[in-house]
């Protein structure tokens, strides 16, 4: 088991016709790292909207007729996902649609609503009937339903926010907006910039912006609304300052891209910095540091430069596997690692190496990366880990529902360094991880238990799937799953 990325963001207001859809389309390129299931643009030409959506990476989702499919307009949304609640099939697939009494709206979603059971029955209670089991569609129905008594769409917004709880990173299109919305805690990274011809793009990592060639002008605050429209730019901020700024600190050391600049913070910046604090705090005689590609090369060269230890590329990773990859079965009795990772043995042979990653779940993983750096003659291998162990689940979004998965709930660290095959082992003191953002205010509940919100009882990632075959097992019909 490895963690998973999240979701990516993408929204764009231009100030007259164009190919809206294309500039979505880079821009969701940029941060597919964030979601690999499927992906999805609404495009808004003169409020009649039209869409793509498909399970896949976006080279497969939107080929050349596909994209040229897409209508000009003035706006257009778009999103990747890896689901934190859901399961990975086209319904669950973003931005969400919605016919109202009053308009049409879609909404994308990065983040995960820690009461979203609660909201869910409370809506289905009412009379709503959910087609997916998203909890972005949780949001969608909240904002229509607060929009029939609501003068103006972002009126509707920040009524629905004094409902939600938990880490959401919204773009909502209206026929004449486009609205951005970040909760109160700023889980989850939000920001906007310009272009040269006053194209308005907003994203969820400041990359995206690069990729399209606009202006990074600021990250949204937490809990600020953001409305574009052809009147301009307007910032709410009733919801600003409601509750402590705590951004998880897991988009740092794993989900961001490190040309990414986070809150003022650079990802990159906080990963070396990662590895300066693992040099100094789990220090060991060796000849060559390497990094697990992509995420644990940044700590890698931190730690190299604090310890004095060269340097070195030791593995290799086969950049062409996807999605589509498919997973050898047991008769073919292949190692998927080895398929997707590989080592240089003359950076390695012979030599005692630091082999650094940016976490450790269940460990699987990280035998195997083990055990291939002693395949190709490594004499030691000593593991330094960017991260705290992970102790509890996760509610705001990072893919650890539950504690029986993670083996630094039930084995030491000495422990987990025999299982592994690791000389030794040695993780981020989970009281110095603040020091990567310069700050003591950020979420690390997964590593704490100290969570920011109220927590849900029985908050597993399919739990709306559970839900539902449970009710079609009650009626006697057959469970199918969801499509």
């Amino acid at each position: 088991m490895s963690i998973h990325e999240e979701c990516g963001v993408f929204g764009v207001i231009s100030p007259k016709p164009a190919q809206v859809g294309r500039i979505v389309y880079y821009g969701l390129y940029a941060l597919q790292h964030r979601g690999q299931e499927s992906c999805g643009i609404v495009v808004n030409d003169d409020g009649v909207f039209a869409s793509r959506k498909d399970v896949g990476l976006v080279g497969e989702v939107f080929s050349v007729d596909a994209l040229n499919r897409l209508p000009q307009g003035t706006m257009a949304v778009g999103h990747t996902r890896y689901g934190t609640t859901g399961a990975a099939v086209r319904s669950n697939c973003q931005p969400i649609e919605v016919n109202h009494q009053k308009g049409r709206m879609a909404i994308a979603h990065n983040g995960n609503l820690s009461n979203a059971d609660s909201l869910r029955d409370e809506l289905e209670l009412s009379g709503a009937i959910f087609h997916t089991t998203s909890d972005t569609e949780t949001i969608a129905y909240i904002v229509t339903r607060e929009r029939l008594a609501a003068s103006c769409v972002e009126d509707a917004l920040s009524a629905a926010m004094d409902g939600l709880e938990g880490a959401y990173s919204l773009i909502l299109m209206s026929p004449r907006k486009l609205i951005c919305a970040r909760d109160p805690h700023g889980f989850r990274p939000l920001c906007f910039g310009k272009m040269e011809d006053g194209t308005y793009v907003a994203a969820s990592e400041s990359c995206a912006l690069n990729a399209v060639g606009a202006e990074f002008i600021r990250d949204l605050e937490p809990g600020e609304i953001l409305v574009f429209s052809e009147d301009g730019v307007v910032s709410r901020r009733e919801h600003c300052g409601k509750t402590a700024r705590t951004p998880c600190i897991f988009e740092y050391i794993y989900f961001a891209r490190p040309d990414s600049v986070l809150d003022g913070v650079s990802v990159h910046e906080a990963r070396l910095r990662a590895g300066e604090i693992l040099a100094r705090e789990n220090p060991i005689p060796a000849d060559v540091v390497v990094g697990v590609p992509d995420s644990g090369l940044d700590a890698a060269l931190g730690y190299s430069r604090a310890a004095g230890i060269p340097y070195g590329i030791g593995l290799i990773k086969n950049k062409y596997i996807g999605r589509t990859f498919i997973a050898p079965g047991q008769e073919q009795r292949l190692d998927q690692v080895k398929i997707k990772l590989s080592a240089i043995r003359n950076s390695v042979a012979g030599r005692r190496v630091v082999l650094v990653d940016d976490s450790i779940v269940r460990g699987t993983t990280s035998g195997r990366i083990v055990g291939l750096l002693r395949e190709a003659g490594a004499r030691e291998v000593h593991v330094r880990v960017s991260a705290p162990p992970f102790l509890h689940p996760c509610y705001y979004g990072t893919d650890i529902d539950s504690r029986e998965s993670l083996i630094a709930c039930h084995h030491t660290v000495e422990e987990i360094a025999q299982i592994i095959g690791a000389d030794s082992l040695g993780y981020l003191p989970v009281e110095r991880m603040g020091e990567l953002i310069d700050s003591p205010s950020c979420c690390g509940a997964c590593f704490t238990g100290r969570y920011p919100t109220a927590v849900p009882e029985g908050g597993r990632k399919d739990r709306f799937e559970r839900k539902l075959s449970a009710l079609r097992r009650t009626d006697g019909t057959k469970n199918r799953g969801i499509d």
